[in-house]
């Protein structure tokens, strides 16, 4: 698509303190860094602190995603 461009949505801006949880699955390790380092670059620049999980493969991160969230509440 030869002249596109591309939308980048605004950073998000919190009124309360807010912890992220990243899962990420380090198959393919080079995508698997630069995924993570971008996700926690934004999360820092957002104001949020965040945890990282890592998980064997790709069909594991919906499960742990929803583990997660129900030991939060």
């Amino acid at each position: 698509m030869a002249g596109a461009s591309h939308y980048i949505l605004p950073r998000p801006e919190f009124d309360k303190p807010v912890k992220l949880l990243i899962v990420a699955s380090p198959y393919y390790k080079d995508i698997y860094d630069m995924q993570v380092a971008g996700a926690v670059a934004e999360a820092e620049a957002a104001g949020a602190t965040w945890e990282v999980i890592d998980v064997t493969g790709a069909l594991e991160i919906p499960t742990t995603i929803a583990i997660a969230e129900r030991m939060s509440n």
